[in-house]
This record gives structure tokens, C-alpha cells and sequence, in this order.
């Protein structure tokens, strides 16, 4: 036949959606012509795919080829379509039977010499092509990770001649069975870091109620060697976190199966851009605060980052998505992340130190704190101060306690949340925390005095709520009580010291 329909899939955003390669075989001048709004890399296929079908002893038809890619108004990037434009071409010219086409999804890029090479977000197409009841043939070095989806059919092949040999009946592909994560190297521990109880307590409520955290204290005082080791008492993740989490490190090439199962920790440095943080491009990718997706992102001297990059976090930290819209193109991620952050108390980072080492003058300090804006400061849920620690109890101090027995009280109070409102603390809505979080007399009684004598927010006062059900949670208590919510109004330290 002169005509062939092959399926596979693009990438927008977390969709897969289906692309329908079609390619035809005319009479005329030898041409290869590719339609359907293809970029660059999609372009250079043709040479691609001609050095690969001679190079595995196929005949390359001296015919007018057009190969279209529909729909024609969704843009197509990266090499992905080259297996799929091949084995058309093959088919087509009778090179191969066409007949069980239909039954398939293929995507991979071919080297010249007919390998396959991986490609990136295999884990997002398996899951559609999974949804339209066919097996999806790539390469074997993406195999693996497509194979997460459960009850997907997934067959991997190393070059187009297996490929080939598969659809002719000759030498059938093994599905290949799901990535088996290999043990995991241990996470840093909470008992390396001596001292700092409270810090340790405010990251144990954080954790408890995925809220967010603001380490504020001088230099070489565990503020980073804290939130490192955040990742190390939160609870593991279910399947459905695991997966989606690891479909956005395969949109980014960055998947690896031994991570399967185990929390983001994405730590970007202050020079990182807007696009960086959130994500962006002609052609959207996710950024850092999707990469950090059911984990945590830490963003440590905060106020030496661009107010402008700092205030692009303000949607997600409310909603947990980032919506990207560009000129031709958009693109919807999740971005459900828990934000920990860390900041000097000045430009010097020793302000009320004992020793008096600190010469920032009250006008300097002010600028400095001004570099993080109100509103992102105010959905911050706690804001804690990390002192320096005496160097007795660095010498002398016993450990505190083990990651793994704070993991057990954290994943406690997170099952009674799920058992009570079926999700996090954190996530409440306003309707949802005057149910969950009523608090008695004494409670109320405190409360309204910290709103009045702080001039805090209605966000503020929302958040203060949460954390003291957190802290309930972790007590075991049935509601939040005033001795909860007085720990949840000295966690924040920032709107204490503004007013």
C-alpha cells in the first residue's frame, strides 16, 4: 500500500496528546516533505530516518514521501516521531506488514546507525496510550519507566530491526515489566544536627501539615542542614503522588527509577530565574517548584533572590499549580510543593549577637527585610528564629532524636488528618477550617488579641488556625486548644518584629 497510519503521542503540559502520523508514497521527484506544524528537531528526522532505514539494509523509496503529523495545529518537538515516520515509510513501500499498525503507539529517536535512544516523557504517553487500549513500543532505555503506569501494556526495543522484526512476527518484543527502585541511600538524618529544639519542633509541625517554613537566624547556625532534612520525617508517598511526581521528572528527561517513590528536594540557587522557578520556555517545561512536587522546595538566602522571581511563587503556594501561557503555547502543571526557606536576620547575618559583631545600622536591617515582600511573608505558615549554637553543645550535646521516630509521630497526625477531612492541614479551605479548626473560649479569647495587637491578616489568622490543628494533630487532641494556638502565634516571628 502507498499509504500508512501509525499512532503516537506529543507532549503538552502533563497531556499526551495522540499524533497521527500518516505518510504517503506519490509518484514524481524524489522529495521528503513533513507537515503539521513540526519544529526543528522534528524537521531534521527526514535525514535521520533516511541514514537509519539504509544503514539496517531497508530500501529508502526514490518516491514523493509526505509524512503529516496530525492534528496539524499542535506543535511537535523533539525526536520522538522518528520511529513512527520510519516504520510508516516501511510500511507504506510493503517493506513490512501494516496490518497490525492499529493495535500499536510508537515513539523514539533513531540514531543513524537504526538504535533507539531514549526519549523524555515516556511515563506521561504511557499512561494515555494505556487509556486507548494499546501497547506502546519505545526504546529500551524508556522502557522502564513507562512501565510504572499499572496494567500497561509496554514493549522495548534497542534498534528499528527489532521493531521491525516484532511487527513481522519473527522476533517478538517481551513486555517489559515495571522499574524496581533499588534501595534507596539513606537520607540525612535529624539527629546529626545538635541543638536548635525549637527549629527542630517548628520542622516537625511544618512536616505534620505540609505547611510552609522560614528559618531565620545567623550564619553556619543549621539553617540548610534543617531543611535538608525535612524530606527524612515526611510520610512516603502514596502510589498516585509517586507517579505523578515521577511523570514530571520524565517530561524533563530527568526520571530515574531508583528515586521511584522518594520526595523531591529541589534546592535552586538565588541566581535562578523566574522561568527557572516556574517553568516556562517557547516550548513549556516544568521549573523547579514542579520538580518539587509532592516534596519540598528550599530556597536558601532568601532575600538575595529577585523580588520579582520571589513573588512568582505567591499563586502556587495558594493553589498548588502553575499555569504557563505563552504567545502559541500553554501549559498546566502541579505544583503542590512544601516551601522551606532561609534568611539572615541582616545584611551581615549577625544582628543581636552577644559579641556585638553586628554594625548593619536599623535602616540597613529594613532594607534588607523589605527585599521579601508582605504577601509572600504572610502566606509563610511558620517563622522560626535558629540561633547559634553554644560550642559546649556542639562539643558535648547529645543527639536528639532519630529522623525515624519523628517520621512515626508525623505520619500519625497526617492519618488522623486524612481520617478527619481527607486531606493536609495546609489545604483547608475558609469553610473548611471553621469546621476543622473551632477553637474553645481561651483559644478565641488569644486569638483575637494577637490579631489585634500584630494587625494581622485574615490570611494570617487562616494560617494560624492550621498550624494549631496541626499541633493538635501531633498531640493527639480532638480540637485545638489556647496552648496550641499560642505555639502557633510564636511561630510568626516576622509579623512580630514588622509591627
Amino acid at each position: 500500500m502507498s499509504v500508512a497510519v501509525l499512532f503516537s503521542r506529543g507532549l503538552e503540559g502533563m497531556e499526551a496528546p495522540l499524533v497521527t502520523v500518516e505518510v504517503h508514497l506519490a509518484n514524481g521527484l524524489p522529495a521528503f516533505n513533513l507537515v503539521g506544524l513540526p519544529e526543528t528537531e522534528v524537521k531534521e528526522s527526514r535525514d535521520r530516518v533516511r541514514a537509519a532505514l539504509q544503514n539496517a539494509q531497508f530500501e529508502f523509496p526514490a518516491r514523493r514521501i509526505t509524512v503529516s503529523l496530525a492534528p496539524a495545529d499542535l506543535p511537535k518537538e523533539s525526536g520522538r516521531f522518528d520511529l513512527p515516520i520510519a516504520l510508516g515509510i516501511l510500511a507504506a513501500s510493503a517493506q513490512i506488514p501494516g496490518d497490525q499498525l492499529k493495535n500499536y503507539e510508537f515513539a523514539g529517536e533513531l540514531a543513524l546507525t537504526g538504535e533507539l535512544r531514549p526519549i523524555r516523557g515516556a511515563l506521561a504517553m504511557a499512561f494515555k496510550a494505556h487509556g486507548e487500549r494499546r501497547a506502546f513500543v519505545l526504546p529500551q532505555a524508556s522502557a522502564r519507566e513507562a512501565a510504572l503506569v499499572p496494567e500497561a501494556a509496554v514493549l522495548g526495543a534497542r534498534s528499528l530491526l527489532e521493531v521491525c522484526a516484532h511487527l513481522m512476527g519473527r522476533g517478538p518484543l517481551a513486555p517489559v515489566p515495571p522499574a524496581e527502585a533499588s534501595p534507596t541511600a539513606a537520607l540525612p538524618d535529624l539527629a546529626e544536627v545538635k541543638g536548635q529544639a525549637q527549629a527542630k519542633r517548628a520542622l516537625e509541625v511544618a512536616a505534620a501539615g505540609r505547611h510552609s517554613l522560614l528559618f531565620i537566624g545567623p550564619p553556619g547556625t543549621g539553617k540548610s542542614m534543617l531543611a535538608a532534612r525535612l524530606p527524612s520525617i515526611l510520610p512516603p508517598m502514596a502510589d498516585h503522588e509517586a507517579l505523578e511526581a515521577a511523570a514530571i521528572h520524565s517530561l524533563v528527561g530527568r526520571f530515574r527509577p531508583e528515586l521511584w517513590a522518594q520526595r523531591p528536594y529541589r534546592a535552586p540557587h538565588h541566581t535562578a530565574s523566574a522561568v527557572a522557578l516556574v517553568g516556562g520556555g517557547s516550548d513549556p517545561r516544568p521549573g523547579e517548584i514542579s520538580l518539587a512536587h509532592q516534596g519540598v522546595l528550599f530556597l536558601d538566602e532568601l532575600p538575595e533572590w529577585d523580588r520579582r522571581v520571589l513573588e512568582v511563587l505567591r499563586e502556587p503556594l495558594e493553589s498548588g499549580r502553575i499555569h504557563i501561557s505563552r504567545a502559541a503555547r500553554q501549559a498546566e502543571y502541579p505544583a503542590a510543593f512544601q516551601f522551606v526557606a532561609a534568611m539572615n536576620p541582616c545584611p551581615c547575618g549577625y544582628l543581636g549577637d552577644a559579641e556585638g559583631r553586628c554594625r548593619c545600622t536599623p535602616e540597613q536591617v529594613s532594607r534588607y527585610r523589605a527585599k521579601i515582600s508582605g504577601p509572600l511573608l504572610d502566606r509563610i505558615d511558620l517563622q522560626v528564629e535558629v540561633p547559634a549554637v553554644p560550642a559546649d553543645t556542639l562539643r558535648t550535646g547529645s543527639d536528639g532524636e532519630a529522623s525515624a521516630v519523628v517520621k512515626a509521630r508525623v505520619g500519625a497526625a497526617q492519618q488522623r488528618q486524612l481520617a478527619r477531612q481527607g486531606k493536609a492541614n495546609h489545604a483547608l479551605n475558609p469553610r473548611e477550617v471553621d469546621r476543622w479548626c473551632a477553637l474553645d473560649a481561651a483559644g478565641e479569647a488569644l486569638l483575637a488579641r494577637a490579631m489585634s495587637q500584630l494587625r494581622l491578616s485574615a490570611r494570617a489568622y487562616h494560617r494560624i488556625l492550621k498550624v494549631a490543628r496541626s499541633i493538635a494533630d501531633l498531640a493527639g487532641a480532638d480540637a485545638p486548644s489556647a496552648t496550641h494556638v499560642a505555639e502557633a502565634i510564636a511561630y510568626r516571628r516576622m509579623d512580630r518584629q514588622q509591627r
